[in-house]
């Protein structure tokens, strides 16, 4: 390969990795939409857990819970590859600027894979946290089977409330302005190294949780593979970190969950 054509490859990085982003996100939508129609029918939970008493743990073999949890863990995986690309996606291309940059001056390999696979790793973790907490509200009765959402409506509107305060908190804000800010965020971190990579990706992902993972929890209140609750989620995370005007909808939708929770809790 010549040299121009490197260039001209190099020239066309930021529409590669963009594409390579859609195309990930797609496929996650892809496969939720093709989970949630088999679930209308027989639920992901239904089939994969054992039949169980409400006796406790202790009925139900290793290698079935093993089974279980792996499964619960990629089905959360892609949900929030599903959620978290889009909205990440300014970051993740924002970074690959600059790396393009750092190469053209013959910095240290800055990799943009390293930094979105990292992030990605801060989701995979939450996922992990997730389906055992799903295994056990299972467990416990907490939540049914079939639908993965909360039978007691106080306790999704207990959720509901915590969430909606959060969303009013400096904490949140201050996560929030982190992932609406690529540029100066990615200028005040940079190292143009792969290390430096992991060390942003790690970071963008540990501000991302703090901004978004009670909002996922969400997910417990109306149904785990409920889509339109998904897509409706996904939407206002993008929302919020996206366009100017989403710090104000993050302020009122956090006061809208607190009310709902309270009507849910009271009603």
């Amino acid at each position: 390969m010549s040299d121009a054509m490197i260039e001209r490859a190099l020239a066309r990085d930021r529409w590669i990795v963009g594409a390579c982003l859609a195309l990930m996100a797609a496929l996650a939508w892809a496969w939720l939409w093709r989970q949630s129609v088999d679930m209308a029918g027989n639920s992901m939970a239904a089939s994969s857990m054992p039949d169980m008493d409400m006796g406790g743990a202790m009925s139900v073999s290793t290698a079935e819970a093993g089974r279980y949890l792996i499964s619960a863990f990629l089905m959360w995986l892609l949900m929030m590859i599903a959620m978290m690309l889009p909205s990440a996606a300014p970051m993740i291309l924002a970074y690959g600027g600059l790396a393009r940059g750092a190469r053209a001056q013959g910095a240290a390999l800055a990799s943009t894979t390293v930094f979105a696979l990292v992030y990605l790793a801060t989701w995979a973790a939450f996922s992990l946290v997730a389906a055992i907490a799903q295994w056990l509200l299972i467990r416990t009765g907490f939540i049914s089977e079939m639908t993965l959402a909360f039978g007691d409506r106080r306790i999704g509107g207990a959720l509901l409330i915590a969430a909606g305060l959060y969303q009013l908190t400096p904490l949140k804000r201050a996560c929030l302005d982190a992932c609406r800010s690529p540029m100066s965020f990615l200028m005040r971190l940079w190292r143009p190294s792969w290390t430096g990579a992991a060390r942003i990706g790690l970071a963008h992902g540990l501000y991302c949780l703090g901004c978004c993972a009670l909002l996922m929890a969400l997910l417990f209140v109306f149904g785990v593979m409920n889509l339109a609750w998904v897509a409706a989620l996904s939407l206002f995370v993008l929302i919020e970190k996206a366009f100017a005007f989403g710090g104000r909808i993050g302020f009122l939708g956090g006061v809208a969950a607190v009310g709902v929770g309270a009507g849910m809790m009271v009603y």
